[in-house]
């Protein structure tokens, strides 16, 4: 589940205001989902520098890593640096912050360097990584890491794809005969939501990358930006199997309140939902949601598995949506 920044913020105040504060954090999100800021605002926490200058030269014992080269890695040299900086002895009791921008541009060796630091940080230390990609990033870092995802502005567009798709059902819901033909034509529609998605990342990802040829056109070279298209397809790719993944939970757990009804068990997933659910319960016995439920299973396993998705799509809503 991602989290709002003000959310992550207030949960990360009470942890260090019991001293319960990790020594590590990876701080994800897509851009524009406000990474440095909370990165920025947990410093001062533990810092005592207000947070508009944690990323400027005012900051004292924090000590930043982003991507430099023309290759836009970060170094091995980067991360010795950091490491003796976090090694030196705090002054003014002040908290020593490492903050790693664009994570999954370690190096291997920078990476690997860098797992020593984790494994072992130094006393009064906070360890911040921050990533748009974090599936770049080897296993053994994501372990030592709390992870604390970010909801994106796009997050109240999720929002309002569940909500379309939760009127959608409900439409369906009124329907009293059931056919191939109607279960074809909600699957349509189910598609042409995703594929709404899919553009809206594409268009998100492709302004994100604009912005970084635009920025280090001149301070990069060729095979860099060429790296970067790549990063943003993969960046494509991974946020809309997140939010498509959010629209099956969606039909999971309208299925899931239609079993409930069908049981007098009084909680509901999709509350604004609970008249429509309620009919369908009237009209399927507990096996007939259960083998629906059973179809939704299938259909999770086989996205999973990369089976083609509009065909995986229509199969299952042919077997949902038809009576």
């Amino acid at each position: 589940m991602a989290f709002a920044r003000t959310t992550a913020l207030e949960f990360l105040r009470r942890a260090y205001a019991q001293n319960r504060l990790a020594h590590a954090y990876l701080i994800t999100g897509p851009p524009g989902s406000g990474k440095e800021v909370l990165a920025a605002e947990v410093a001062s926490l533990v810092n005592g520098t207000p947070a508009k200058d944690i990323f400027s030269a005012k900051a004292r014992e924090v000590f930043i890593a982003r991507p430099e080269s023309k290759s836009r890695r970060i170094s091995i040299e980067q991360i010795r640096e950091l490491e003796h900086a976090l090694q030196m002895r705090a002054v003014n009791s002040h908290g020593k912050v490492a903050i790693i921008s664009d994570a999954d541009r370690l190096g291997g060796e920078a990476a690997n360097a860098f797992l020593k630091t984790l494994e072992e940080p130094p006393k009064d230390s906070l360890l911040l990584l921050l990533s748009a990609l974090p599936e770049a990033l080897p296993e053994t870092i994501l372990s030592r890491c709390i992870a604390i995802p970010l909801a994106s502005d796009g997050e109240a567009q999720s929002k309002k794809e569940e909500e379309k798709l939760v009127k959608l059902l409900q439409q369906a819901s009124r329907h009293t005969t059931w056919s191939i033909q109607f279960a074809y034509r909600l699957a349509q529609e189910f598609q042409q939501l995703l594929r709404s998605i899919r553009e809206e990342v594409k268009h998100e990802t492709d302004s994100a990358l604009k912005q970084d040829q635009t920025r280090y056109k001149d301070a990069t070279d060729g095979a860099w930006l060429e790296q970067r298209e790549e990063y943003y397809k993969a960046l494509t790719e991974s946020l809309y199997l997140q939010r498509r993944a959010a629209l099956v939970e969606i039909l999971f757990a309208w299925w899931t309140d239609v079993l409930r009804a069908s049981n007098d068990v009084a909680q509901r997933d999709v509350p604004a939902a609970k008249q429509e659910t309620a009919m369908l319960a009237r009209r399927f016995s507990t096996v007939e949601s259960l083998r629906r439920i059973r179809s939704l299973e299938e259909l999770r396993d086989h996205l999973g598995r990369n089976i083609h998705e509009g065909l995986a799509i229509e199969v299952a809503f042919l077997t949902i949506f038809t009576v």
